[in-house]
Protein backbone atom coordinates (compact mmCIF):
# COMPACT_ATOMS: atom_id res chain seq x y z
CA UNK A 1 0.00 0.00 0.00
CA UNK A 2 1.51 3.33 -1.23
CA UNK A 3 0.40 5.97 1.63
CA UNK A 4 -0.57 9.42 -0.34
CA UNK A 5 -0.07 13.39 1.34
CA UNK A 6 -2.14 16.00 -1.17
CA UNK A 7 -1.17 19.52 -0.53
CA UNK A 8 -3.14 22.49 -2.29
CA UNK A 9 -4.56 25.54 -1.36
CA UNK A 10 -7.59 25.42 -3.67
CA UNK A 11 -10.18 23.52 -1.97
CA UNK A 12 -11.60 21.74 -4.89
CA UNK A 13 -8.55 20.71 -6.44
CA UNK A 14 -7.30 18.92 -3.48
CA UNK A 15 -10.15 17.29 -2.65
CA UNK A 16 -10.35 15.98 -6.37
CA UNK A 17 -6.93 14.80 -6.17
CA UNK A 18 -8.21 13.08 -2.24
CA UNK A 19 -11.15 11.64 -3.74
CA UNK A 20 -9.38 10.09 -7.01
CA UNK A 21 -6.14 8.42 -5.48
CA UNK A 22 -8.43 7.33 -2.32
CA UNK A 23 -10.62 5.49 -5.04
CA UNK A 24 -7.48 3.73 -6.48
CA UNK A 25 -6.15 0.33 -5.35
CA UNK A 26 -2.77 -0.05 -3.86
CA UNK A 27 -2.95 3.91 -2.35
CA UNK A 28 -4.36 5.39 0.73
CA UNK A 29 -4.74 8.85 1.37
CA UNK A 30 -3.20 9.39 4.46
CA UNK A 31 -3.96 13.24 4.90
CA UNK A 32 -3.90 16.48 3.66
CA UNK A 33 -3.02 20.34 3.54
CA UNK A 34 -4.08 23.42 2.16
CA UNK A 35 -0.62 25.07 2.75
CA UNK A 36 3.14 24.66 3.25
CA UNK A 37 3.20 25.02 6.88
CA UNK A 38 0.94 22.56 7.98
CA UNK A 39 2.06 20.10 5.23
CA UNK A 40 5.53 19.68 6.57
CA UNK A 41 3.96 19.36 10.63
CA UNK A 42 1.51 16.59 9.83
CA UNK A 43 4.21 14.97 6.88
CA UNK A 44 6.50 14.75 10.04
CA UNK A 45 4.06 12.76 11.84
CA UNK A 46 2.10 10.74 9.14
CA UNK A 47 5.52 9.79 7.35
CA UNK A 48 3.54 9.21 3.62
CA UNK A 49 5.25 7.92 1.03
CA UNK A 50 4.72 10.54 -2.00
CA UNK A 51 3.61 13.97 -1.58
CA UNK A 52 1.52 15.77 -3.81
CA UNK A 53 2.95 20.00 -3.62
CA UNK A 54 1.54 22.65 -5.20
CA UNK A 55 3.67 25.21 -5.62
CA UNK A 56 2.02 28.96 -5.18
CA UNK A 57 0.40 29.07 -1.02
CA UNK A 58 0.05 31.24 1.53
CA UNK A 59 1.80 31.09 4.48
CA UNK A 60 4.43 28.67 3.36
CA UNK A 61 4.81 27.78 -0.51
CA UNK A 62 5.37 25.00 -1.91
CA UNK A 63 9.48 25.08 -2.50
CA UNK A 64 9.86 26.09 1.30
CA UNK A 65 8.11 23.09 2.29
CA UNK A 66 10.07 20.94 -0.29
CA UNK A 67 13.43 22.12 1.26
CA UNK A 68 11.80 21.71 4.81
CA UNK A 69 10.98 17.80 3.87
CA UNK A 70 14.26 17.05 2.06
CA UNK A 71 15.54 14.91 4.89
CA UNK A 72 12.44 13.35 4.84
CA UNK A 73 12.01 10.18 3.54
CA UNK A 74 8.74 10.82 1.56
CA UNK A 75 8.93 11.28 -2.37
CA UNK A 76 7.72 14.50 -3.40
CA UNK A 77 5.97 15.30 -6.49
CA UNK A 78 5.46 19.00 -7.27
CA UNK A 79 2.40 20.34 -8.78
CA UNK A 80 2.76 22.88 -11.51
CA UNK A 81 1.56 24.66 -14.77
CA UNK A 82 3.61 25.18 -17.80
CA UNK A 83 3.69 29.10 -16.21
CA UNK A 84 5.50 28.32 -13.67
CA UNK A 85 8.64 26.97 -15.16
CA UNK A 86 11.13 28.88 -12.78
CA UNK A 87 9.58 27.52 -9.86
CA UNK A 88 10.11 23.66 -11.24
CA UNK A 89 13.89 24.40 -11.24
CA UNK A 90 13.63 25.53 -7.77
CA UNK A 91 11.85 22.53 -6.82
CA UNK A 92 13.67 20.35 -7.79
CA UNK A 93 16.97 21.73 -6.60
CA UNK A 94 14.74 22.03 -3.21
CA UNK A 95 15.04 17.82 -3.37
CA UNK A 96 11.41 17.15 -5.40
CA UNK A 97 11.34 14.02 -7.17
CA UNK A 98 9.84 15.18 -10.05
CA UNK A 99 6.86 17.65 -11.36
CA UNK A 100 2.80 16.76 -12.68
CA UNK A 101 1.08 19.22 -14.85
CA UNK A 102 -1.90 20.05 -12.61
CA UNK A 103 -4.35 19.61 -15.46
CA UNK A 104 -3.04 15.72 -16.65
CA UNK A 105 -5.11 13.25 -16.89
CA UNK A 106 -6.83 11.48 -14.11
CA UNK A 107 -4.28 7.92 -15.01
CA UNK A 108 -1.37 9.99 -15.41
CA UNK A 109 -1.73 11.13 -11.54
CA UNK A 110 -2.01 7.73 -10.54
CA UNK A 111 0.71 6.54 -12.94
CA UNK A 112 2.96 9.01 -11.01
CA UNK A 113 2.34 7.96 -7.92
CA UNK A 114 3.08 4.84 -8.43
CA UNK A 115 6.24 5.67 -10.64
CA UNK A 116 7.91 7.98 -7.63
CA UNK A 117 6.83 5.86 -5.19
CA UNK A 118 9.28 2.95 -6.22
CA UNK A 119 12.04 5.43 -6.08
CA UNK A 120 12.44 6.90 -9.94
CA UNK A 121 12.10 10.15 -10.59
CA UNK A 122 9.02 11.15 -12.62
CA UNK A 123 10.31 13.29 -15.68
CA UNK A 124 8.31 13.49 -18.90
CA UNK A 125 10.40 13.76 -21.67
CA UNK A 126 8.22 16.56 -23.63
CA UNK A 127 8.09 18.29 -20.34
CA UNK A 128 11.82 18.02 -18.96
CA UNK A 129 13.28 19.49 -22.47
CA UNK A 130 10.99 22.37 -22.22
CA UNK A 131 11.79 23.24 -18.85
CA UNK A 132 15.20 22.64 -19.01
CA UNK A 133 15.64 24.28 -22.18
CA UNK A 134 14.27 27.89 -20.49
CA UNK A 135 16.56 26.95 -17.30
CA UNK A 136 19.41 26.76 -19.54
CA UNK A 137 18.87 30.31 -21.69
CA UNK A 138 18.32 32.28 -18.40
CA UNK A 139 21.09 30.83 -16.09
CA UNK A 140 24.86 30.45 -17.18
CA UNK A 141 25.87 27.49 -16.57
CA UNK A 142 28.34 26.87 -13.35
CA UNK A 143 31.60 25.84 -12.85
CA UNK A 144 31.90 21.85 -14.13
CA UNK A 145 31.76 19.90 -10.75
CA UNK A 146 34.80 17.40 -10.34
CA UNK A 147 32.21 15.03 -9.60
CA UNK A 148 31.49 14.30 -13.40
CA UNK A 149 35.44 13.97 -14.36
CA UNK A 150 34.65 10.69 -12.36
CA UNK A 151 31.89 9.95 -14.34
CA UNK A 152 33.04 7.11 -17.25
CA UNK A 153 32.45 7.36 -21.19
CA UNK A 154 29.52 4.97 -20.61
CA UNK A 155 27.69 6.74 -17.57
CA UNK A 156 28.24 10.21 -19.29
CA UNK A 157 26.11 8.60 -22.16
CA UNK A 158 23.83 7.21 -19.92
CA UNK A 159 23.76 10.81 -17.99
CA UNK A 160 22.51 12.54 -21.16
CA UNK A 161 20.10 10.26 -22.11
CA UNK A 162 18.74 10.22 -18.80
CA UNK A 163 18.72 13.80 -18.68
CA UNK A 164 16.67 14.26 -22.02
CA UNK A 165 13.97 12.52 -19.61
CA UNK A 166 14.67 8.97 -21.13
CA UNK A 167 13.27 5.72 -19.28
CA UNK A 168 16.24 3.08 -18.04
CA UNK A 169 14.10 1.34 -21.52
CA UNK A 170 14.40 3.78 -23.74
CA UNK A 171 18.39 4.68 -22.71
CA UNK A 172 18.74 0.50 -22.86
CA UNK A 173 17.69 0.41 -26.43
CA UNK A 174 19.21 3.32 -27.67
CA UNK A 175 22.88 2.19 -26.19
CA UNK A 176 22.42 -1.41 -26.91
CA UNK A 177 22.52 -2.33 -23.27
CA UNK A 178 20.22 -4.85 -20.73
CA UNK A 179 18.18 -2.72 -18.71
CA UNK A 180 19.33 -4.34 -15.95
CA UNK A 181 23.13 -2.64 -16.86
CA UNK A 182 21.66 1.04 -17.61
CA UNK A 183 20.31 0.39 -13.77
CA UNK A 184 23.56 -0.11 -12.83
CA UNK A 185 25.15 3.10 -14.07
CA UNK A 186 22.20 5.06 -12.91
CA UNK A 187 23.21 3.81 -9.42
CA UNK A 188 26.87 4.46 -9.69
CA UNK A 189 26.06 7.84 -11.03
CA UNK A 190 23.93 9.07 -8.67
CA UNK A 191 26.97 7.81 -6.11
CA UNK A 192 29.29 9.80 -8.01
CA UNK A 193 27.27 12.91 -8.00
CA UNK A 194 26.05 12.72 -4.96
CA UNK A 195 22.84 12.98 -6.45
CA UNK A 196 19.57 12.00 -3.83
CA UNK A 197 17.79 10.94 -7.26
CA UNK A 198 17.61 11.24 -11.18
CA UNK A 199 16.11 14.87 -10.99
CA UNK A 200 19.14 15.77 -8.71
CA UNK A 201 21.16 14.30 -11.57
CA UNK A 202 19.64 15.36 -14.14
CA UNK A 203 19.48 19.26 -12.65
CA UNK A 204 23.56 18.69 -11.95
CA UNK A 205 23.95 17.87 -15.85
CA UNK A 206 22.06 20.87 -16.79
CA UNK A 207 23.53 23.55 -14.59
CA UNK A 208 27.20 22.17 -15.46
CA UNK A 209 26.93 22.62 -19.33
CA UNK A 210 27.29 18.91 -19.39
CA UNK A 211 24.02 18.63 -21.14
CA UNK A 212 22.28 21.55 -22.93
CA UNK A 213 18.85 21.78 -25.02
CA UNK A 214 20.57 21.18 -27.80
CA UNK A 215 22.10 17.81 -27.49
CA UNK A 216 20.78 15.55 -29.97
Amino acid sequence: MTTVFVVDDQAMVRESFVALLGAQPGIEVVGSAADGADAVTQVEHLHPDVVLMDVRMPTMDGLEATRRLRDHPCRIIVLTTYHLDEYVHEALRAGADGYLLKDAPAAELVQAVHVVARGDALLSPAVTRRLLAEFTRHAPPLVRPAALERLTARETDVLRRLARGLSNVEIAAALGLSEQTVKTHVRRILAKLGARDRAQAIVISYESGLVTARVP
